[in-house]
């Protein structure tokens, strides 16, 4: 199977998969969070290094005052109690986004989870958090506007992204039914292969990850030759 280095996820659907099961919608976002551990081991046995998980974008504070209270809390609680599992399958946690929109209470636990998991050697997590592309450029070029950087070539300003650390992923793959990337990893998309499922996050499943990874192997990537 061709090498994959990095996949990023829009998590999407949690809602609208809660309201198929007559549960309250807000319960979909936390069966949502329960999927993504089973992710992370997919990603593990696949020999995949990174995984971009788009949790929470900008354009989510627009959300009821209700949801994203809920969400927030949500965030600080999970990351409060799985950090121990992610210790011990070795994985190294990062969170890329605005954190300064955080609650200061979940910005101190994204700064223990990213401590705790620091030396993970087993792949990396990362977590797009208050996260928006154009918001992630917009913040790269301050960056080097504020470093008086005279000339600037793609490798400087890559460096200066939120994600800088980390590769382009090989493939985006969004659930819930909507086509589009709706403002993720908008400068390390350019040449990701995208898929595109109807299965609503909480019901997404290795046999369908599986067929996924399957289908990119057989995709040819000329990019521009």
């Amino acid at each position: 199977m061709k090498s994959i280095q990095s996949v990023g996820v829009i998590m999407d659907g949690n809602r609208r998969w809660a309201k198929e099961q007559g549960l309250p919608s807000l319960e979909g976002h936390r069966r949502g969070l329960d999927k993504v551990k089973d992710l992370v081991s997919w990603v593990q046995e696949a020999g995949i290094k990174e995984l971009i998980l788009y949790a929470f974008s900008t354009e989510n504070w627009n959300r009821s005052p209700e949801e994203v209270n809920y969400l927030m809390n949500l965030f600080e609680m999970t990351f409060g109690k799985d950090v121990d599992d992610i210790v011990q399958k070795g994985v190294r946690v990062k969170f890329i986004g605005q954190r300064e929109r955080l609650p200061v209470s979940l910005q101190k636990k994204m700064d223990e989870v990213e401590g705790r998991t620091k030396e993970g050697s087993k792949g990396t997590l990362i977590i797009a958090l208050s996260y928006g592309g154009r918001a992630e450029i917009l913040a790269g070029v301050n960056t080097l506007l504020a470093q008086k950087v005279e000339e600037v070539d793609e490798a400087s300003f890559r460096k200066a992204l939120w994600g800088g650390e980390f590769s382009d992923p090989n493939l985006i793959i969004r659930t819930g039914g909507d086509k589009r990337l709706s403002n993720f990893l908008t400068w390390q998309s350019v040449y990701s292969e995208l898929f595109f499922t109807d299965t609503k996050w909480p019901a997404f499943e290795k046999a369908e990850f599986d067929s996924i990874l399957a289908e990119y192997s057989l995709r040819e990537q000329r990019r521009g030759v």
